[in-house]
């Protein structure tokens, strides 16, 4: 027990550097971008170092906190499966789970440790440094991940557990011989290989619950010895590839100033003023939770985060006046799949870095189908209130609404400031994420007087362990994409899209399931990453709007991550309001169904409007 404790010690010692050494790069980088903002608009002279020197700065704060999240059990994973089982089947998934963590993440740290000794005689073109040293970070990164997977193993091993630990090593050791012992024929099966693995070895992975980053790290590796000639090397490449990407330097960015809207309480302030403004009508309450997950949400890359920065206010409040607890889940879940598309959305983000499509152009239209089905939600939630007959209190006075208006207009205006700036081109998503954050911070000094600077700091720490959640992800995305180029995949689903019946219709309908299904499985980003380079091309070639395309899948991605009994959001919104699921499984499919038509209508309704157009 001794040594147990000594092991968890170091292993918690190791863990709190990487997290103070995250939280501190994230500062880094928020003053260099802040700096590069000054420099370009203020006195017209760029610093033409400082996106590669971010970029650096991202790749090692996304790793570090790639490795806090592991310690905390953070990273996504699909665990509804593994909870329904007995203790023991548990146990022995956790084990299996560790061994595959370990066995995917110690070679590749072995293998990227090759890739920057390649490096090391290379330069970068503005710093004049090796890439070696972004190539480091995932060394870093990867090996403390397999070190805390082993570490982790050793604690679960006990004298009453040995068979478990038994049966865990030698089930991962029989598929790795079997695999080893048909790799002739999987040089066979050719771009059958993409289903093997891409979908076979994944979707097993993802069902006993090992965290969706390996999911997709352990089929590249798979894909990459039994099925092609390229050496292993290609994997920690291509994960690097694609986390060093210019568009996602605003990712944290926004992270951090979600973060710090909570914590200065202006979240809470705006919540305040919308509720002396509507509150006093039948269903005020349901509006203002759709208002303020629409003012809120997309800025803290979280989805937990935007409701439990909504929740503790209205909740209580809305259950005094008679609501039902399955009805205010339903409408909170509701509301975050609603408002998926409003910018500055991290998943617009990502889904314009990894497809290539505007983020501007998302940004412009992004706000007109969730308004859509913000108004659809709200007419609903009137009906449901009116006929549950919950109260309604008295109208503030306007005295009340003068005092909270002042403190929290400002802050209101904040998300239509992003968007215009970012639509407009007058700054790139990274530069308004940074200016964001000045404007919150000191409108929060001038206006309070007063900072908790340690709840920042700590803010900033689980900033960056989400980060690190979201970039590994990407990266072994990556990975996997690669797969899917080089196997010419692209060209045959292009030629399948096209024999489809109903031709564009029927693509957009099959795209809406199969993000919806991806959605609830993999949550948007992995879902995103992994199929947008694939399907974007596809719908070009049908005549679909690259931005349309773009807002259909991400709403139904939306729609799939709160709906049970796979979605996580549907869990996280029943865990914030301390709800049990099976009260909420019942009253959330009229609010989602809700959702599913608003879908279904800005998908087709375009392009009915340019058929009509051209018969006319």
């Amino acid at each position: 027990m001794p040594k147990r404790n000594s092991l968890s010690r170091i292993l918690d010692l190791v863990v709190a550097l990487a997290a103070h050494a995250g939280a501190i790069l994230l500062i880094g980088e928020i003053v260099l971008l802040s700096a590069a903002v000054f420099f370009r608009y203020v006195l017209r002279s760029p610093l033409i170092w400082s996106d590669e020197l971010a970029e650096l700065i991202l790749i090692w704060q996304a790793m570090l906190g790639a490795v806090v999240a592991f310690h905390a059990g953070q990273h996504l994973r699909l665990s509804v499966l593994s909870d329904a089982l007995p203790i023991r089947a548990r146990a022995f998934l956790e084990m299996v789970c560790l061994i595959l963590t370990a066995l995917v993440a110690g070679p590749l740290a072995f293998y990227a440790l090759k890739d920057a000794r390649a490096d090391l005689g290379l330069m970068t073109p503005v710093l004049e440094i090796s890439p070696a040293w972004q190539t480091a970070a995932l060394i870093v990164g990867l090996g403390l991940i397999a070190i805390l997977a082993l570490g982790a193993l050793i604690q679960k091993i006990t004298a009453d557990n040995r068979s478990t630990t038994l049966a865990a090593f030698g089930t991962v050791a029989a598929v790795m011989a079997a695999a080893w012992m048909l790799q002739d024929e999987f040089s066979g099966l050719g771009n059958l290989n993409l289903v093997v693995f891409f979908i076979g070895l994944v979707g097993a992975c993802i069902a006993i619950g090992l965290p969706i980053a390996f999911c997709f790290a352990i089929a590249a590796m798979a894909y990459v010895l039994f099925a092609t000639h390229a050496p292993l090397d290609i994997v920690p490449a291509r994960m690097e590839t694609g986390m060093a990407h210019i568009l996602l330097l605003s990712a944290p960015l926004f992270i951090a100033l979600g973060a710090l809207l909570v914590i200065s309480g202006m979240a809470n302030n705006m919540v305040k003023l919308l509720v002396a403004l509507v509150g006093h009508v039948r269903g005020g309450l349901s509006y203002v939770l759709v208002g303020g997950m629409a003012l809120l949400s997309g800025i803290s890359g979280s989805k937990a985060a935007d409701m439990a920065a909504i929740a503790p206010v209205l909740v209580p409040e809305m259950r005094r006046r008679g609501a039902n607890d399955g009805e205010i889940v339903g409408l909170l879940a509701a509301s975050c799949a609603m408002s998926e598309t409003i910018p500055p959305s991290l998943i617009l983000i990502m889904t314009g870095a990894v497809t290539g499509v505007s983020i501007g152009a998302l940004f412009a239209a992004g706000w007109y189908p969730a308004l859509a089905l913000a108004a659809l939600l709200c007419v609903l939630a009137r009906f449901r209130a009116a006929r549950s007959g919950e109260d309604h209190s008295e109208k503030a006075s306007w005295g009340t609404i003068g005092k909270l208006a002042i403190v929290a207009v400002p802050v209101l205006v904040l998300p239509f400031l992003i968007r215009g700036a970012v639509v407009e081109g007058i700054a790139t998503a990274t530069e308004v994420a940074t200016v964001g954050i000045a404007y919150v911070l000191i409108l929060t000094l001038l206006t309070e007087r007063r900072f908790d600077w340690r709840r920042l700091y700590a803010s900033l720490k689980d900033a960056s362990a989400l980060t690190g959640v979201i970039f590994i992800i990407l990266a072994s995305a990556n990975a996997m994409a690669w797969g899917f180029v080089q196997s010419g995949f692209s060209s045959i689903l292009a030629g399948v899209a096209g024999t489809l019946p109903c031709g564009t219709y029927g693509f957009l309908v099959i795209s809406i399931i199969v993000f919806i299904i991806l959605g609830s499985i993999l949550e948007g980003i992995p879902a995103i990453v992994l199929l947008g380079p694939l399907l974007f091309p596809v719908a070009k070639s049908l005549g679909v709007s690259e931005v349309h395309f773009a807002l259909v899948t991400v709403m139904a991605m939306g729609l799939g991550l709160f709906a049970p009994p796979f979605g996580v959001g549907f869990y996280t919104a029943c865990a914030i309001c301390r709800v049990e699921p099976a009260v909420v499984m019942k009253a959330i499919w009229p609010y989602l169904g809700v959702i599913f038509v608003g879908i279904v209508l800005v998908a087709v309704g375009p392009i009915v409007v340019e058929e009509i157009g051209a018969i006319w």
